[in-house]
């Protein structure tokens, strides 16, 4: 992109260089053709002043002035004569300068002079350059757009669809644009992260449908045990309250370990549903901030909610810089989601040696009881009936944050919720 710019900058200089010059030169010329057949009627003048007659003036050498006339100051109050005298002819230029000898006015002399060609091919031919050069820059400037742009958007352009449809085998070409290259680098990371969860799904898949097969089989047991223990008791085939008290609490035991099974079964189907990789770094402060304050400032001033950020130093804060966003974009989209749309305020403040920031939106709390399981995952509360989700936003905040070895809790009043987000 900066070369484009430069491109477009240097076309513009160029044309205002060449049309300086042209002007330059075209009022350089005109200057300088007027000056000559002036300078010729002051050569003829300062001879006439010398006594010369003005019939008497040998014009061949002279390249302007075709004829001298001369009016004598006695005939001036003749008409018919001075008329004649300042009649105009075709083709030609005059010009008029009184005649003084010795300080005394003796009458008129009167130049006829050709009109200086203007020099109409030099001014073709510099028209002619002038727009050469710039279609030269104009084709350069396509040709740039079409090497650069144009040819590879039309190699990228199916990209989206291929991995719309989950066509991610195969290898995105480098392009050496930096512009494109850092897109085609991130569809090729965006390719890679899409076959990388692909795989991941159905490993998790896998493992979900042989753990649910072999917990199957494992209930199969205890089921099979209650199921005989309660036919025996049916048909009163235990004679002694002994035996019966055994089978009962037998049916019991039998009971909690299906209990525990099914238990087992629910823990592996909300833990680890996500493969959320988060990179080991560092990252500072401000960086975090101003991007975030690129994103959601407009988003606020849009929605007409009043986004409060407190001041703060530029922290070097460890954890993966791109994962921080993904936590702060959560929060805020469930702030615009259901909150009251009054205020959302950013906080910062230190506390055992960790970093906190603190988001806080105005908006109906969760209940106590809800508010036990909003980090969980697919737990959606009572005021987000109606609304877009999964339940999965929070419970991705808190396995983000974890992984960055910090932590995230939630904050309630009666006016709304606030979220801390702890960093190392």
């Amino acid at each position: 992109m900066k070369k484009y710019n430069a491109m477009i900058l240097a076309a513009a200089l160029t044309y205002l260089f060449l049309a300086i010059m042209a002007f330059t030169w075209i009022y350089g010329a005109a200057a300088v053709q007027s000056g000559e057949y002036k300078t010729e009627i002051n050569r003829i003048y300062d001879t006439l002043k010398e006594g010369d007659a003005a019939q008497d003036v040998d014009l061949s050498s002279f390249q302007y002035v075709k004829e001298v006339s001369y009016l004598p100051e006695y005939k001036l109050k003749e008409e018919k004569e001075t008329a004649a005298f300042y009649e105009e002819k075709n083709q030609t230029g005059i010009q008029v300068v009184p005649l003084y000898i010795e300080g005394a006015l003796k009458g008129f002399l009167r130049f006829d002079y050709e009109k200086p060609a203007f020099q109409t091919k030099k001014i073709l031919l510099l028209t002619e350059l002038s727009i050469g050069i710039m279609g030269a820059a104009l084709l350069a400037t396509l040709l740039y757009l079409k090497a650069r742009v144009i040819g590879p958007f039309i190699r990228l352009k199916k990209l989206p669809y291929e991995l719309a449809n989950g066509h991610l085998s195969g290898e995105v070409t480098e392009e050496k644009s930096r512009f494109y290259g850092d897109f085609v680098c991130g569809m090729s990371q965006l390719r890679d992260a899409l076959a990388s969860a692909r795989r991941r799904r159905l490993e998790l898949e896998k493992e979900k449908k042989t753990m649910l097969l072999s917990l199957s089989h494992d209930i199969k047991t205890p089921l099979h045990t209650i199921r005989l223990y309660g036919k025996a008791l049916e048909e009163n085939l235990y004679s002694d309250c002994g035996q019966k008290t055994h089978a009962v609490h037998q049916i019991g035991e039998k009971a909690a370990e299906i209990e525990r099974y099914v238990e087992e079964i629910i823990k592996n189907s909300r833990e680890d549903i996500l493969d959320i990789q988060v990179r080991e770094g560092e990252f500072y402060q401000a960086d975090l901030m101003g991007r975030v304050l690129d994103t959601y400032r407009e988003k606020c001033r849009i929605r007409m909610v009043d986004l409060k950020v407190g001041e703060y130093d530029n922290l070097l804060l460890k954890g993966d810089l791109e994962r921080a966003l993904e936590v702060f974009g959560n929060i805020f989209e469930n702030a615009f989601k259901y909150g009251d749309g009054r205020e959302i305020e950013i906080s910062f403040y230190e506390e055992d040696y960790c970093h906190l920031i603190r988001i806080y939106s105005t908006g109906q709390p969760v209940t106590d009881n809800e508010f036990n399981h909003i980090f969980e995952s697919f737990f959606r509360a009572a005021n987000s009936r109606g609304l877009e989700g999964n339940g999965l936003g929070l419970y991705i905040c808190r396995e983000i944050m974890r992984k960055m070895d910090g932590e995230i809790f939630a904050q309630k009043d009666e006016e709304g919720m606030a979220f801390v987000l702890v960093f190392r």
